[in-house]
């Protein structure tokens, strides 16, 4: 199979002092809605205008199930990502209230579940590449061809929302186990010791910390691969995860703005950073959750996350949270007014 490619371009920045010079003129010191003017210059340069929009938001979630979970690394069942699937299609989950809060499509896949799912033809997308990955204490979660496949479906999902009139796209995760693998590509992708890696994922007190940690660090003691990234993601990754990966890629390349989530998706656009960097321009981080190491893989990646809600629920719920400040940044610089238009005096330099 042939390896999938993206044309990711960062943000041509002629437009750049053009933004600055409106959002500096609003009816307002300069600076004074702080992140709000930091949201609507990045924006208007993704999008290349003075007048930003943003345009049926979607919310894309991935599921799959992980080999690594018989060894005991979830405090959950595996048998949790199936049913949680049917409350995602049956509106009960966390991410459903919200999406319906603030107006989101929702798209659930089926990455790579080990279930047959009956009964939601022609809503649930099965996109399934395998009946979960392979346990990588012992082997390669994925071989290279379902890697690439995984990127091509999951560039497929975005690229049917952006034909539906998307231009901005979250992202969340489903998949007992998948805070394993994310710590596993944290590590290798970082350099960052997997001890500070690795945490309680949905519910492990200390001592299932520390058995997670034994397990995950044995699974890296015992890979024999290359290191690079595509070796690395394929090896330790999950389908969900890589689809994630193919999903922002795909998104960036379409000039869509991208919600970050949690430990799992912030990990995601670290593993497509590494592919592309220039899909960082396109992202806006959601939040910064409790998972023990959010906060460090933000840091590498200079992000800036815009909520600090002590969230750890998973399924894009802060990334989706976060959007009304994302909204408030695109009518700041469309619907206030400039000095000279609502002839105010201009108090400052």
């Amino acid at each position: 199979m042939s390896q999938k490619t993206f044309n990711i371009a960062s943000p041509e920045k002629r437009i750049v002092p053009f933004l600055q010079e409106k959002i500096d003129n609003l009816t307002k010191p300069k600076g004074s809605l702080g992140r709000l003017e930091e949201l609507a210059l990045q924006i208007g340069t993704i999008q290349q205008t003075l007048t930003p929009t943003l345009t049926k938001p979607q919310h894309i979630i991935f599921g799959g199930d992980h080999g690594i979970v018989v060894e005991g690394v979830s405090y959950s069942p595996a048998e949790v990502t199936p049913q949680m699937v049917f409350n995602f299609m049956e509106g009960g989950a966390g991410i459903n209230f919200l999406t319906r809060q603030h107006g989101f499509g929702i798209k659930v896949v089926d990455s790579g579940i080990n279930y047959d799912f009956t009964g939601l033809e022609g809503r649930l997308i099965d996109l399934k590449v395998g009946k979960g990955t392979r346990n990588y204490l012992h082997e390669a979660a994925m071989t290279r061809e379902e890697y690439e496949l995984c990127l091509e479906r999951g560039a497929s999902v975005v690229d049917q929302c952006h034909e539906e009139g998307s231009n901005i796209v979250s992202f969340g995760e489903m998949g007992i186990g998948n805070t394993s693998s994310s710590s596993m590509w944290m590590t290798c992708l970082t350099g960052i010791d997997l001890e500070k890696c690795v945490g309680a994922g949905s519910g492990f007190d200390s001592e299932g910390v520390k058995r997670k940690y034994n397990i995950l660090k044995q699974s890296l003691d015992n890979y024999k691969g290359d290191g690079s990234v595509e070796d690395v993601l394929s090896y330790f990754g999950g389908y969900e995860m890589v689809m994630a990966v193919g999903g922002m890629l795909r998104a960036a390349e379409l000039k869509m703005v991208i919600l970050i989530d949690g430990f799992i998706m912030t990990n995601c656009v670290l593993a497509a950073s590494k592919l592309y960097p220039e899909v960082l321009e396109y992202c806006i981080f959601g939040h910064q959750g409790d998972e023990i190491g959010h906060k460090l893989v933000l840091d590498y990646l200079c992000a800036k996350p815009l909520l600090f809600f002590d969230l750890r629920l998973g399924e894009g719920t802060g990334a989706v949270c976060a959007y009304p400040l994302v909204e408030s940044a695109v009518r700041m610089i469309n619907e206030m007014s400039t000095f000279k238009h609502a002839k105010v005096t201009k108090y400052f330099e």
